[in-house]
C-alpha cells in the first residue's frame, strides 16, 4: 500500500554524491526529504538548510527521526556495511551507493540483514534508468540481436591527481575497493551485465599508470566468456585525458544486428530485420556529434533525474510489494565481475572462473 503523503527519505553522508540524493529525493514523486545525517555538523547543516529537513550528526538520533522511511547510504563506499545494518535493524528500506560494498563477504551480510528485517535493500545503479538502456534491454530480450557474438564496454575516463589527494578513501582496497574499475567503471559494468548475461571466465591487465598515492588500477583491460557463448571486452581507466572526457559506451553485437550504446543514447542500430519504429528511436536518441561524457572528466558532471528515477523504482516496489529493479543480487553481479578482474589482474592475467567463492587477496599495483 502505498504510504499517504510519500515516503520520508533520509541521507546518510554529506558529500558530493549526497547532494545528488537530495537533489533528486526533492523532485521525485511519493517521496521527501525528512532528514540529514553527517559526522561533521557544519556538512549536515548544509543540507538541511538548502532543503528544508532536520540535521544530525547522531546516526541513532537521525535513525528515529519521526517520519524516516528509507534511508540512502553515501558513505564511503568500504563504510556501507555498517550504516546498512543499523538502518535495517531499526525497520529502515534502504537504497544504497555503488558499489553495495568492496568485498562479497560485506555485500552478504548486508543482503542477509535486510532479508531478515523484512526491508527494501536497492543498489543505486542510476544508468539503468536511462531511456537508452531501456530500450537497448527490450529490443536484446525481444531477440532483435540474434545470438549475441561480442559484448564489450568501453570507460575510457580521467581523473586528476588531485582527485585522488581529495579523499583519504579514494584509490584505497579498504574504503574505495579499487580504483578505476569499482569506482568509476562499475555503473557501465553492471548495464554491461545487465544487457549481454552472466560472465563466467575472466582474463585480466591492470596497472596503476600515471596515478600516485593509491593503491589500485587507473587502467584496466578485461576479456570475458559469458555463460551464453559471446565474449568480450572491458577497457576502464581514469588516465585517459580529454578536455570533455570521453562517454561510456556499451557495444552489442550478434548474428541478426548490432547496437552502440554511448551514455544516453546510440552511434549503431542496425538490425537485418528493421522495424516501423527504428526511424523514430534514432531520431530521439541517435548521439550527437561531439559532447562531453556524462562524470567522464569531472564527477560532478551528471544529472540528478537518473537517481531520481532510481528512487521513485524503489518507491513503486514498496507500494506494490515487488522487487526494485536493482535489489541486492542485482547490485552484487557487478561488484562479483570487478572482483574477478582483480584477481586475474593481481595474478598476472590468469584465467578466472565465476562464480567466485571469496573476495581475493589483493595488493597495491605498483
Amino acid at each position: 500500500m502505498a504510504k499517504k503523503g510519500g515516503y520520508g527519505f533520509g541521507i546518510a553522508g554529506c558529500g558530493m554524491v549526497a547532494d545528488f540524493h537530495a537533489q533528486a529525493i526533492a523532485a521525485m514523486k511519493g517521496g521527501h526529504l525528512a532528514c540529514v545525517f553527517s559526522r561533521q555538523k557544519a556538512n549536515a547543516q548544509r543540507v538541511a538548510k538548502s532543503y528544508g529537513c532536520a540535521a544530525y550528526t547522531d546516526y541513532s538520533a537521525f535513525l528515529k527521526h519521526p517520519g524516516l522511511d528509507i534511508v540512502t547510504i553515501a558513505t564511503p563506499s568500504g563504510v556501507h556495511l555498517e550504516p546498512v545494518e543499523k538502518a535495517a535493524r531499526a525497520g529502515k528500506h534502504i537504497a544504497c551507493e555503488k558499489p553495495l560494498e568492496v568485498t562479497l563477504e560485506r555485500v552478504d551480510k548486508m543482503i542477509q540483514v535486510c532479508k531478515k528485517n523484512k526491508v527494501m535493500l536497492a543498489g543505486v545503479f542510476q544508468r539503468r534508468f536511462n531511456e537508452a538502456t531501456q530500450v537497448f534491454k527490450k529490443a536484446v530480450a525481444a531477440g532483435r540481436l540474434g545470438k549475441i557474438t561480442l559484448a564489450d564496454a568501453y570507460i575510457k575516463w580521467y581523473r586528476t591527481q588531485a582527485y585522488y589527494d581529495s579523499g583519504y578513501w579514494r584509490g584505497t582496497w579498504k574504503l574505495d575497493g579499487g580504483g578505476a574499475l569499482m569506482n568509476q567503471s562499475i555503473h557501465t559494468i553492471d548495464i554491461l551485465s545487465y544487457l549481454a548475461g552472466d560472465v563466467k571466465w575472466v582474463c585480466a591487465f591492470a596497472d596503476r599508470t600515471i596515478h600516485k598515492r593509491i593503491e589500485a588500477e587507473d587502467n584496466a583491460v578485461a576479456i570475458l566468456k559469458f555463460k551464453n557463448g559471446a565474449i568480450g571486452v572491458i577497457e576502464g581507466s581514469t588516465s585517459c585525458y580529454s578536455p570533455s572526457g570521453h562517454p561510456a559506451e556499451v557495444h552489442l553485437c550478434g548474428s541478426e544486428g548490432s547496437i552502440f550504446m554511448r551514455d544516453n543514447s546510440f552511434t549503431v542500430w542496425d538490425f537485418k530485420k528493421r522495424r516501423s519504429n527504428d526511424n523514430k528511436i534514432m531520431q530521439k536518441l541517435g548521439a550527437r556529434p561531439g559532447g562531453p561524457g556524462a562524470g567522464a572528466a569531472d564527477p560532478a558532471a551528471i544529472s540528478y533525474v537518473p537517481h531520481q528515477k532510481n528512487f521513485e523504482d524503489m518507491v513503486n516496489a514498496l507500494n506494490k510489494g515487488g522487487k526494485p529493479m536493482v535489489d541486492g543480487e542485482e547490485g552484487r553481479k557487478a561488484i562479483e565481475i570487478i572482483l574477478a578482474i582483480y584477481r586475474s589482474a593481481l595474478a598476472g592475467g590468469k584465467p578466472v572462473r565465476l562464480p567466485l567463492k571469496r573476495t581475493p587477496l589483493r595488493k597495491p599495483f605498483c
